[in-house]
């Protein structure tokens, strides 16, 4: 069996939570905190649902050494032999590495004499040069390396040994970016929800897949509905629409309402998709009842008082006290309309502060509130904050099973 390698975001943490929730702890191993590997042949895996994997790799093989030198000499070896069996064209060739003590400059210099090895065999290649020991996603993508004729090669250090990899896809920044930036709707100061994290959200609310079940093949209508209580522009609806499901979102001001159906319309007219259904109803998520059926829930909740400076303590704890009350009567909402077993993930605020973050008071009332809070076997619940440096305000993730 072929196995898959993924090269994990910025957060690792994030990623591997994903990845457990989709396919489940015992088929995931982290590769040190760069990578995961998956038990899990490629193909049955849909790549571009990931929003915390940015390489999506095939296992190559495994060297019993971390000493450069001797990598070298495994690619002098081994890739004239395997470029031969490549379709005619000129190659290009990348080079990766993750945790190896080796600067560019060497990486570099592999890669050119690599390049000679091929050459000497009768084929044709160019090298994609490194800026850093890693390609970027734009350097794999805009040189066509997970096309038929790229080859980036993947070197990840585990202990005392490397694993070796093949990029065979990666995260595409262009579409992320034009469902991002490029909606008819967008608003800065209700907060922009990437799409990778959204993605993310999604996958840990639905929880494992039946990888043996064909409507979980990429691009298959999957007949479930997400319901997301605070829609905001819809980024969510939208992610899920794009991954196969229906959408069933509220919001409190009715100005989100109509951004959401804009944009899910204009998603509808722009991008390649399954077919999906969506609803969008003007609703309090504190009061709202929703008479539409749903599956699982998936939303970025309320986070409080927009921040651009560290607020003062009384700012802070006002802000704190009013999101921790919202948070705490929609989730006494949404019980009482859901079923034992109901399952959602939620991206609650979680405040920089110089003694670190400081979360809900609720999160440690969950149990009374009716909830069990799901943990991780690859990732901790503290390391779940999707935040960037200078933010004061994060995005805690949580998964909520009703009890």
């Amino acid at each position: 069996m072929t196995k898959t390698i993924c090269i994990l975001g910025r957060q690792p943490a994030l990623g591997r939570a994903e990845l457990e929730s989709l396919f489940g702890a015992d088929a995931i191993h982290p590769i040190a905190d760069y990578a995961v590997l998956l038990d899990i042949e490629p193909p049955q895996v849909d790549f571009t649902r990931l929003g915390g994997t940015m390489k999506f790799c095939k296992l190559l093989t495994i060297l019993e050494t971390t000493a450069w030198k001797d990598i070298e000499k495994f690619l002098h070896d081994a890739v004239p032999q395997h470029a031969a069996m490549l379709p005619e064209g000129k190659l290009k060739l990348g080079l990766s590495t993750y945790g190896m003590n080796v600067p560019v400059d060497r990486i570099n210099a592999t890669a050119l004499a690599t390049k000679k090895a091929i050459k000497a065999s009768g084929r044709s290649v160019r090298v994609i040069s490194n800026t850093e020991t890693a390609l970027s996603s734009a350097q794999v993508l805009y040189n066509g390396l997970t096309r038929e004729l790229g080859w980036e090669l993947i070197f990840i250090k585990d202990g005392t040994r490397t694993v070796v990899a093949q990029n065979i896809a990666e995260q595409d920044i262009d579409a992320y970016a034009a469902r991002d930036q490029k909606r008819p709707k967008r608003d800065s100061k209700v907060g922009m929800l990437p799409p990778k994290l959204a993605q993310i959200l999604v996958n840990l609310a639905i929880g494992p897949i039946d990888l043996q079940d064909p409507a979980c093949g990429p691009g298959e209508n999957k007949g479930k509905t997400v319901l997301d209580p605070f829609c905001g522009t819809g980024v969510v609806l939208q992610e899920a629409a794009l991954m196969g499901y229906d959408g069933y979102g509220s919001d409190l001001e009715e100005r989100m309402v109509e951004y959401s159906r804009v944009n899910m319309d204009w998603l509808g007219e722009t991008f390649a998709h399954p077919p999906f259904t969506y609803w969008v109803e003007e609703g309090d998520a504190t009061s709202f009842k929703w008479l539409r059926g749903f599956d699982f829930g998936a939303s970025e909740i309320y986070l409080g008082r927009p921040f651009s400076a560290a607020p003062n303590r009384d700012q802070l704890e006002e802000t704190v006290q009013t999101t921790n009350l919202i948070f705490k009567k929609f989730l006494q909402n949404i019980h009482e309309q859901t079923e034992p077993g109901f399952r959602m993930a939620l991206a609650v605020p979680a405040w920089k502060t110089e003694s670190g973050f400081k979360h809900l008071k609720s999160l440690d009332n969950l149990a009374e509130l009716g909830y069990n809070r799901l943990s991780f076997v690859h990732a901790s619940g503290g390391d779940l904050i999707y935040h960037r440096e200078g933010q004061i305000v994060g995005r805690e993730l949580i998964v909520l099973i009703r009890k």
